[in-house]
């Protein structure tokens, strides 16, 4: 379930929450960015068509590929006249970051990159992706945005044990973590042990981890004699790998919190294209000011109609140096 978030409870994110933190375990979710969350249907549509139409013209001019494919389809960013034309353009797919290692994809030069990121490369070669200073700023807003919809809160201690390096999940909840204005403990993943003793002595209301590890941790804990649901833990955003409903209860069980889903790929952005929020748990709320959904039959590559299964298919509509063009996810959703 795609949309923007839809937080119930107003807040200044600029003000941190004067309550005791025992007394805010479990405050509801807000808006980190209330103007972009709540913006009306019409208005958003104007400005993703804007963006939209941005974004093609700065892959059309800079990447040879976007603009071979777009030419081949009889199509120039400046014939673009609604976001339904969308439909019309050629898909993306992972093979052509592979296709075209290490910078092939790059809507900009490498000296003006601030950071890259790659893939594992064990099925070959790896996916390479490029920021911007200006792609990690927006990185850093989103992540924030869906920290704060899940529940995270500024002066919280995030507890950050997804792994870092060339995977972006670590950097990406880091900067994310600190642009909400919450203290980052940056764990990375091993030494549970460790990670145990400073969940309790830092005293973490929120836990960032891929969901197989959330449950590392809650049985190196019990192993240990430390219960962890007496612990400040009232959040975990878990992602990163596939995981169920039953898995999601057994962690809230285990670690005494919420656990709330986040998606990404590193193709589109890395974590933060999409997030729950804690007070439904009920489908993810996607930032659409920033990506346009689609939802394909992976067969025949049309689009299904609203509420039927199939591919998840993204468009950039703010990346600077790797805008990507209905690019196909192979993840399923509805």
């Amino acid at each position: 379930m795609f949309g923007m978030a839809k937080a119930t409870r107003d807040a200044d994110n600029d003000v941190a929450d004067p309550r005791p933190v025992a007394a805010r375990r479990h405050a509801p979710s807000y808006m980190f960015d209330a103007a972009a969350e709540t913006m009306p249907r019409e208005e958003l549509a104007r400005l993703q068509l804007r963006r939209l139409r941005q974004t093609l013209k700065n892959a059309y001019e800079n990447v040879a590929l976007h603009r071979r494919r777009l030419g081949a389809a009889g199509f120039t960013p400046g014939v673009l006249r609604s976001l339904d034309d969308l439909a019309l353009l050629p898909f993306t797919v992972k093979s052509d970051l592979r296709d075209h290692y290490p910078f092939g994809m790059f809507a900009r030069p490498r000296e003006e990159l601030t950071r890259l990121h790659a893939s594992s490369g064990t099925t070959g070669k790896p996916t390479v992706v490029g920021y911007t200073r200006k792609d990690v700023a927006t990185w850093a807003d989103l992540m924030a945005r869906s920290l704060a919809c899940a529940g995270g809160r500024r002066g919280d201690v995030v507890h950050n044990a997804y792994g870092y390096g060339l995977f972006t999940g670590g950097l990406g909840a880091h900067y994310g973590a600190e642009r909400l204005g919450a203290t980052v403990v940056p764990m990375s993943g091993g030494a549970t042990e460790r990670q145990i003793v400073l969940l309790q002595d830092f005293g973490a209301r929120v836990l960032c981890s891929t969901p197989s590890y959330a449950l590392v941790l809650a049985e190196t804990a019990e192993a240990a004699g430390v219960d962890l649901r007496r612990s400040n833990l009232a959040i975990g955003v878990f992602g990163a790998e596939p995981w169920s409903e039953a898995m999601r209860r057994e962690i809230e069980e285990r670690l005494g919190l919420k656990a709330v889903d986040i998606y990404g790929l590193s193709e589109i952005m890395g974590p933060g294209v999409a997030c729950e929020c804690d007070t439904a748990q009920a489908g993810l709320h996607g930032w659409e000011d920033h990506f346009l959904f689609e939802v394909i039959d992976p067969d025949t590559g049309r689009r299904v109609p609203e509420g039927e299964s199939g591919e998840l298919v993204i468009t950039t509509l703010t990346k600077q140096a790797l805008p990507m063009i209905r690019y196909r996810t192979r993840d399923v959703t509805r």
